[in-house]
């Protein structure tokens, strides 16, 4: 049976998420609803018992693929070009002043490609590419054009308020737009850490974006994991590790209780 509509005969299945779909419209309504894009995962997981020749073969073209890419990366003019690495420098050199560490990645890295954050002279203000990820719905969702004065509320609100979320987003978030908006916690990856110690900072729902990011080290744009507090994750808070002092915004320590250890990574 189809996995959208229940009703009919399943014709086909996705590359990407194998749902079975009986036809367009319901393979449309598919992607829409989990944000697939219908294309095959040529990295997933594959155990060496199902390993075949097939999947070597894969692998073969996939790596022969990044070596293209990786090229045709180093040798497109605009990414080198002077107006760039002005552009670029000056987003480094604006966030300076706002106590905000951002940081470039070299070129022909996705992140770099995607990221769409500018500066408004006029306004003197960020407008930041945001990536929004709800762990406890496998659910991600990226925003652009944000700015910085926007408070994270605001910026929740189409996706965990039953009021002013779209159907769609509120039948797939539903667990979040279920839950009080008191469990809702907004957290942050800190950078530079070792693997076997991630660690998350939690941000303050209440205030803006530029405030939040004020004191951290930023990897071409923010991407903030929203979970809710009532829910088991492994997710370690800075400060909520009996072991680890917590940082505000400043910098600055302050000793919080603890909880369970663990952690979770990101993907990126």
């Amino acid at each position: 049976r189809c996995e959208t509509c229940s009703e009919e005969e399943a014709k086909y299945r996705c590359p990407r998420c194998m749902r079975y779909s009986c036809s367009l419209l319901c393979v449309k309504k598919h992607k829409l609803a989990l944000s697939c894009n219908g294309v095959r995962d040529k990295t997933a997981f594959v155990s060496v018992n199902e390993f075949t020749d097939l999947n070597l073969l894969s692998d073969y073209r996939f790596l022969e693929d990044v070596g293209r890419t990786a090229d045709a990366a180093a040798r497109y003019p605009t990414m080198h070009s002077p107006a760039t690495k002005k552009l670029l420098y000056c987003l480094r050199n604006k966030a300076r002043k706002c106590n905000i560490d951002l940081r470039t990645l070299p070129v022909g890295f996705t992140k770099r490609r995607e990221n769409s954050t500018t500066f408004n002279f006029t306004e003197k203000k960020f407008y930041w590419h945001l990536k929004l990820v709800f762990p406890h719905c496998h659910a991600e969702y990226v925003l652009k054009g944000v700015p910085d004065d926007k408070t994270l509320t605001d910026i929740l609100k189409p996706y965990i308020d039953p009021v002013e979320t779209d159907p769609v987003v509120c039948q797939r978030l539903k667990i979040y737009t279920m839950s009080p908006q008191s469990d809702v916690q907004i957290l942050m990856k800190i950078e530079n850490r070792k693997q076997n110690s991630v660690r998350y900072n939690e941000l303050d729902a209440s205030r803006s974006l530029l405030d939040n990011l004020k004191g951290k080290i930023i990897i071409e744009y923010p991407t903030l994991f929203v979970v809710l507090k009532t829910l088991k994750n492994d997710i370690v808070v800075l400060g909520q590790d009996a072991s680890e002092p917590a940082q505000n915004s400043d910098g600055e320590s302050s000793s919080l209780s603890s909880v369970e250890d663990g952690e979770i990574r990101d993907g990126s």
